[in-house]
């Protein structure tokens, strides 16, 4: 290797010929697809970086040696590019000056490949920090827009539209002296420039600055509507997609300035929603879901509603390519393993404390996991279809009933057609408008449910797997009507289905019977031999990723049957696979996620069922959170050596560890005693990652319940770690420290004194706060009338500050411990501090009238608390009072507490 002496002045450097034929050899073997020459190759090219015009050559290759084939002088550009972002800071000045130079005179090259490669390779320059430092780059580059050379000023434009992509912040901050100023009104000229390419470029560069609202954009904004207008119906498809993407920006961002002209801007995206290209259609479809998120989205559309909603349907079709990738026409693949890199990363919901709410289950926190991406994720994940699909969800969501008027005509035909394919995008638009227009589908479910169930025995997978997700869109109605009409049908089928022979059928299948069992909850009990049977002859059948999807179908049962599946007969079948999966699965195997989650929930509904299988499931756990804080001391004290470990297999873990405390409780004691559990929680509860935190409050919360004598002796360390925890920018961490603080005060009693100041004013201070979730103003006011509860003395005195928020939070919870031991907390601090409660008394009454039917040493709490305000009052001021009550509440004190 000869390195030419790089100390001249740059325009003298030439390359040795012998260094340039080196690299040339190099070039063509990592042409090669044999991975070991690669890798050697790999290691020259590295090695090579130690000399100082290294960098040199590859730029001559790539814009000098116009003998070279373009592939290979493209490929030397690329390399060079890969060094400028790892090494850019130590390339000598004499070098980087060489490369810019040689990239500004070379960005018109006559080949497309050359010129795009040059333009990446500027903008990496650029992205570098570089703008400030090469202030004659956009200048430079405005410049060769006006060149009458065709390839100058297309490779200017894709340099330009490259920049723009990537820095479009600093170019509208002050530190270049804001170029946008003359950039944006530049590119405008061009939107009429006579080639297509360039018109693309044009539109592409100002689409970037759109989303931000950037001055310089905001002050040209009507000659660039304009502008659009012009090229509405430009005959380059790439042209037309910009257009539709920069309209679907402007209505997010400057609605006021559309608003003039939305009749003839829908007229237009209907049409191009049509348009024959699906990259255009694709672009002009998402202005639908865009517009059906502003409020003048309904008298925009509602003249419009009988030609979009046909055009919509009709975009929710298979198209040919869809079918081939999909493999439709595979039946059978049950015997296929799967490719490791279809199978998408989980994640794992962290477990959150709720209230129980009157008249359902546990708080469902907006579960938007059934989103309709559900049914074919194999595809480019975001096509026309899924578009469609959204839009008419939304737009359902809107018009609610109206769109039935346009849509039920079109269904009919749809459903009952003879093509699959037209009949499958029948059974995704029912399922679409589900969760919109289910008041005006009422009618009809009884005669559609029942096809639909029938249709679960297509011939078409594609058919079969759709199918399952629309009747789980229905599931809420199916579970409202006699079980033996629909629910027993449907569930019969389904489970026919969670065995199909093809792949996707049992995925959509297993994530349908999940959405079933949560709203069906306990009416499943008749049926969970039958259940269960299916589900555990599956994980003989399955393959990988949709053994995945039946662990969350069997956690799921556990959560909605609970303790009935707590049966010797149920438990033989259920156990032994999952157990026999445990024992398979390594400590590394991403795959335990899963199946603890789902373990986590079999453990809560078996309790004492579960005692056979805890202590080996325990132990694990507890080596898991080990190994896990031992990996990442290690991560910590030397990066370099070391990987950063996975938390997520600490998280899981430790949720599962809640599962069993809350399962098995005092039977947890003697495991608990023989682990160094409590030192790793302590450790758990100041890790970085809020979700170990969160998930580890849940523990320690749930440790108290169970065995808090192994706990009491930690609590002096762990009460400031959970009072610096209460921070409710972080809602989960923060509702599973409050609740642990309320669990360990009914333990502790009145020990719990030296500890009230660490948490009561971040406690009432997060009770006032506006907009906070239910669930944590919940777990709040319970906390803080446990406190009170136990010391009385300490929390009284601020009763003012939190009676209002506290009643109103805690008055739509079922009658439970929780709030129990809260109300007797409220009461004692009320004959401590009367005058704290006079004031919002109102609010008590309501609360006091949330309970069902209170133990009766609490109602007499009540009774005494009334009578004695109503005594304190007098008999006239109560009745102006009580005339104020709504007529429920004036009924229900006078029936319970007579006054």
């Amino acid at each position: 290797w000869v390195s030419s002496s790089s100390s001249k002045m740059e325009c003298e450097w030439k390359p040795d010929e012998q260094g340039l034929q080196q690299i040339l050899q190099l070039l063509k073997e990592s042409q090669s697809p044999d991975t070991s020459t690669q890798r050697s190759v790999q290691q020259r090219l590295e090695q090579l970086n130690q000399y100082p015009d290294f960098n040199n050559y590859l730029i001559f290759v790539l814009t000098k040696l116009k003998s070279e084939d373009e592939p290979t002088r493209s490929l030397s550009g690329l390399i060079l590019k890969n060094n400028v972002k790892a090494h850019y800071q130590n390339f000598p000045n004499g070098v980087s000056d060489f490369i810019k130079g040689e990239c500004l005179q070379n960005i018109g090259d006559s080949s497309p490949l050359i010129r795009a490669t040059v333009g990446i390779l500027i903008t990496t320059i650029a992205s570098k920090g570089e703008l400030q430092n090469w202030p004659g780059l956009l200048p430079k580059l405005c410049l060769l827009l006006d060149s009458e050379d065709y390839n100058t000023c297309e490779g200017a434009f894709g340099a330009l539209q490259k920049i723009c992509e990537d820095s479009a912040e600093i170019l509208d901050s002050d530190i270049l002296d804001r170029p946008l100023n003359i950039m944006i009104p530049k590119f405008l000229q061009f939107f009429k420039h006579s080639s297509p390419k360039i018109r693309s470029h044009a539109i592409a560069c100002v689409n970037q600055f759109i989303i931000s609202r950037t001055q310089a954009l905001m002050l040209h904004i009507d000659p660039f509507i304009e502008n659009l207008f012009a090229l509405a119906t430009d005959e380059e498809s790439e042209v037309r997609k910009n257009v539709c993407r920069a309209l679907v920006m402007l209505l997010e961002v400057r609605l006021d300035r559309l608003l003039p002209h939305m009749h003839n801007i829908v007229e237009y995206m209907l049409l191009r929603t049509q348009d024959q290209d699906e990259n255009v259609a694709l672009e002009a479809c998402e202005f639908w879901l865009t517009l059906a998120e502003q409020p003048v989205c309904k008298e925009v559309l509602c003249g419009h509603l009988s030609q979009l909603i046909p055009v919509l349907v009709n975009g929710m079709k298979y198209s040919e390519i869809d079918i081939i990738l999909l493999k439709g026409d595979t039946e059978e693949d049950e015997a296929i393993p799967d490719n490791e890199q279809d199978i998408r990363p989980r994640f794992h919901r962290s477990r959150t404390v709720a209230q129980q709410h009157e008249g359902d289950g546990i708080e469902d926190e907006d579960d938007e996991d059934d989103e309709l991406d559900d049914d074919d994720d194999t595809i480019s994940d975001w096509n026309l279809r899924k578009c469609s699909a959204a839009a008419l969800d939304v737009l359902a969501n809107v018009f609610r009933d109206d769109l039935l008027l346009h849509l039920l005509p079109l269904l009919k035909e749809l459903l009952f057609h003879p093509e699959w394919v037209v009949k499958e995008s029948g059974i995704l638009v029912l399922g679409a408008i589900a969760e919109g227009c289910m008041q005006g589908m009422i009618p009809y479910l009884p005669e559609l449910i029942p096809h639909l169930v029938q249709c679960l025995s297509d011939k078409k997978a594609l058919v079969r797997s759709i199918t399952c997700w629309t009747l789980s869109r229905y599931a809420h109605w199916v579970v409202s009507q006699p079980p033996d009409t629909y629910l027993k049908p449907l569930m019969t089928e389904l489970l026919k289905r969670i065995l199909d022979s093809n792949k996707r059928v049992q995925e959509a299948a297993c994530s349908a019977f999940a959405t079933l069992e949560e709203e069906a909850c306990t009416e499943l009990v008749p049926y969970l031999a039958f259940i269960l049977d299916t589900l555990v002859f599956a994980f003989s059948k399955y393959q990988h990723k949709n053994l995945l999807i039946l662990y969350d179908a069997i956690g799921t049962l556990a959560d909605s049957v609970g303790h009935h599946l707590n049966k010797p007969e149920y438990i033989q079948m259920l156990m032994p696979p999952l157990i026999q999966k445990w024992n398979q699965l390594k400590d590394e195997d991403k795959d335990l996620f899963p199946l603890l989650e789902c373990l986590s929930s079999v453990a809560t509904a078996l309790q004492s069922g579960f005692l056979p299988y805890c202590e080996p499931v325990y132990q694990r756990c507890v080596n898991l959170v080990q190994k896990t804080l031992a990996q990442a001391m290690l991560y910590q004290s030397q990066p370099d050596q070391y990987e950063a470990p996975d938390k997520d297999f600490m998280i899981v873990a430790l949720d599962l560890l809640s599962g069993l405390a809350e399962g098995l409780g005092g039977t947890i004691e003697e495991l608990v005693a023989r682990s160094n559990i409590l030192t790793l929680m302590y450790q758990c509860m100041q890790d970085k990652m809020p979700e170990v935190r969160q998930s580890s409050f849940a523990l320690l919360g749930d440790l108290t319940k169970a065995c808090f004598q192994h706990v009491k002796p930690c609590i002096a360390d762990f009460m400031p770690i959970l009072g610096t925890n209460l921070n409710p920018e972080l809602i989960s961490v923060c509702n599973n420290a409050t609740w642990a603080i309320g669990e360990i005060s009914i333990q502790m009693g009145s020990e719990m004194q030296p500890y009230i100041a660490m948490v009561l004013h971040q406690l009432v201070e997060i009770i006032n706060r506006p907009n906070t979730p239910k669930t944590l103003l919940e777990n709040t006011a319970i906390t803080i009338g446990r406190l009170g509860y136990v010391c009385p003395q300490e929390v009284a005195p601020m009763l003012q500050q939190f009676i209002r928020p506290w009643c109103t939070s805690l008055r739509n919870i079922r009658d439970n411990e929780e709030k129990d031991s809260a109300f007797r907390g409220i009461c004692t601090m009320i004959s401590v501090n009367p005058g704290g409660v006079v004031q919002d008394f109102i609010f008590f009454c309501d609360a006091v009238a949330s309970w069902v039917n209170p133990k009766d040493d609490l109602r007499d709490m009540f009774y005494k608390i009334l009578h004695g305000f109503k005594n304190q009052v007098g008999e006239e001021n109560w009745r102006r009072f009580s005339d104020q009550f709504p007529m429920p509440l004036k009924e229900r004190l006078a029936t319970f507490y007579g006054v």
